[in-house]
């Protein structure tokens, strides 16, 4: 019999985020599976560091974090390649993922190359959103309002009409791109209504108003926007 593939979130960073499936799973493994940054160390593995069994085998997936979409493609294809191998021999793989397995998750590429072929579980975890709206002290949503979520490379004129038509935004991936996001925000007069959230959970955590940002951010930062006054009142 095959094993089965377990697609684990892992929340945002902070450990104790984690649910008591994830870490359940995590301590039993005997095969861990996650990604890292190419040459780098794992984010991923950081989180769930303390559950990891000594002796279990880790199968390392080194994904390059570049523009060029077939690198990361050509890493996901080995790491499937080694899991299934793990699988057919009866083994259950935990993979670990950041936040949410299918919420920009990195478990959604060995989801799509192995879910045909073997049995996979997905456990959700808690989303970066949440968890960045938790620290700012920052409801998204409430009753019939829209929440929109915009990825940060989007081009200056989408970011722009999207942003005019939401009523709450969460940009996401904001990193390089951070300079071009703010002047956007500025220019359609919500600067005010804005919050920065970099690190969320974790020790290096930063929460601040959009006019108070650094100029630069790390790729795990987020930029929060409410246009209501107070609406969950």
């Amino acid at each position: 019999m095959t094993g089965t593939l377990y697609g684990v979130g892992l929340g945002p960073g902070a450990a104790d985020l984690m649910t008591l499936r994830a870490a359940r799973l995590i301590e039993n493994a005997g095969v861990i599976a996650y990604p890292s940054l190419a040459g780098g160390d794992s984010f991923a593995r950081a989180i769930a560091g303390d559950l990891i069994a000594p002796d279990a085998q880790e199968i390392v997936m080194d994904v390059p974090m570049t523009v060029e979409r077939a690198p990361a493609q050509t890493a996901y294809d080995q790491g499937a390649a080694q899991i299934a191998a793990a699988l057919d021999a009866g083994h259950d793989v935990v993979c670990l993922c950041e936040g949410d397995p299918f919420f920009y998750g990195s478990f959604m590429y060995l989801y799509a190359r192995l879910s045909n072929r073997y049995q996979v579980e997905v456990v959700p975890g808690v989303t970066s959103i949440t968890a960045c709206a938790a620290r700012a002290g920052m409801p998204l949503a409430a009753r019939n309002e829209r929440l929109t979520v915009l990825p940060g490379p989007l081009p200056s004129d989408e970011l722009r009409s999207r942003i005019a038509g939401a009523e709450s935004v969460v940009i996401m991936k904001v990193g390089r791109h951070l300079t071009k996001i703010r002047d956007v925000i500025d220019d359609l007069g919500l600067t005010d209504h804005a919050v920065y959230v970099e690190r969320a959970t974790l020790p290096q955590e930063i929460v601040l108003p959009l006019a108070q940002a650094p100029e630069k951010a790390p790729y795990f930062s987020m930029i929060l926007l409410t246009k209501g006054a107070d609406p969950w009142l």
